[in-house]
């Protein structure tokens, strides 16, 4: 089989700490996570990434790695040598007398990580996916590894609060020793004025757990592209066309809002792209947001004699040089 360089996966030094080993796993995770990864290969590179993780994040499976591996390059041929199986691991004192590795436990990961962990006897730490930081197999239970995904919503599901089905998947052990990932709808309740980057926590929704509780699942939320509103944090901006005369000479006019259309009241002398406030009509919180109504002069087309002829008299009524604020 292929060596496999556990470095090179996660983008570390052989030599890098392991604070920087976790920061590299959980963005690599993120980014090639099955669920919000356009990657072609994002599948394949999150495995990979996991088993990689599982690997170099327990100081003892480090250890075993780096003594194994030194001699071998990506791409060779691999073969542990004789005597691996033996129950004496490296450094004083190996790896303990544990019981070894269950066949489920193994089969999550590649046949190269089960040939240097899978049949040997020790007390592995997690840490990876699927297994709680710092607990081992020795009897010791684990929590399972919390899980993060998007979720994409529309606004009008953030102003109200409902109720929507998503569909996910996640990676399970199967009976031929693999992983694949199965499809998994869950119900998620959005609640009244979540903003978009919240997000949503559904306990015990994560990756199960080594006979401990699963981890969380973590659901940022981002929102669909409104045809009307422009959102910012609570806020909301909409755009209004008005008349000429309304703008000049000032009007009620209808403003449309997601808990429905309400008067305002458009000022005298009003110019275009003027933005008006209705304090409380954004998004609902504590404080609610603010909707700003920018102000569009929409002016009627000269296509008719006397549409000329209005623009026309307009033009001999009016001394207005519009461009005179910028010089000669």
């Amino acid at each position: 089989m292929d060596y496999k360089d556990y470095y090179q996966l996660l983008g570390v030094a052989r030599d890098a700490p392991a604070e920087d080993i976790k920061k590299a796993y959980r963005r690599l995770a993120r980014k090639y996570h099955p669920d919000v990864s356009k990657e072609p290969d994002a599948e394949a590179r999150f495995k990979d990434v996991a088993e990689a993780y599982e690997a170099l994040s327990d100081p003892d499976k480090r250890a075993a790695y780096d003594a194994l591996g030194s001699n071998w390059r990506a791409g060779q041929d691999f073969r542990p040598p004789p005597g691996w199986d033996g129950q004496s691991g490296p450094g004083p004192g190996g790896f303990g007398q544990q019981r070894p590795f269950t066949a489920d436990e193994a089969a999550q990961f590649s046949d190269f990580f089960e040939s240097l962990f899978g049949g040997r006897s020790g007390s592995f730490a997690g840490g990876g996916p699927g297994f709680g930081a710092g607990q081992g197999f020795g009897g010791s239970s684990a929590q399972g590894e919390d899980q993060h995904a998007r979720i994409v919503i529309d606004l009008e599901d953030a102003f109200a609060g409902a109720t929507r089905e998503i569909s996910l998947r996640v990676p399970v052990p199967q009976p031929d020793g693999r992983v694949r990932l199965q499809e998994r709808v869950l119900s998620v309740r959005i609640p009244p004025g979540i903003r978009e980057g919240q997000q949503i926590r559904l306990a015990g929704q994560g990756l199960p757990g080594i006979s401990g509780p699963p981890g969380d699942l973590y659901l940022e939320v981002a929102f669909r592209p409104h045809s009307r509103y422009h959102v910012e944090g609570r806020d909301l901006t909409v755009t209004l066309p008005v008349a000429p005369w309304e703008a000049a000479l000032g009007a009620s006019v209808e403003v449309p809002t997601p808990a429905g259309p309400v008067s305002l009241t458009v000022p005298a002398n009003s110019a275009d792209g003027r933005k008006l406030r209705l304090r409380g009509r954004g998004l609902p919180g504590n404080p609610a947001g603010d909707l700003y109504v920018a102000l569009k002069v929409v002016w009627p087309p000269a296509d008719t004699p006397s549409a000329k002829a209005f623009y026309q008299d307009m033009a001999k009524a009016f001394a207005f040089d519009p461009r005179a604020t910028q010089g000669s």
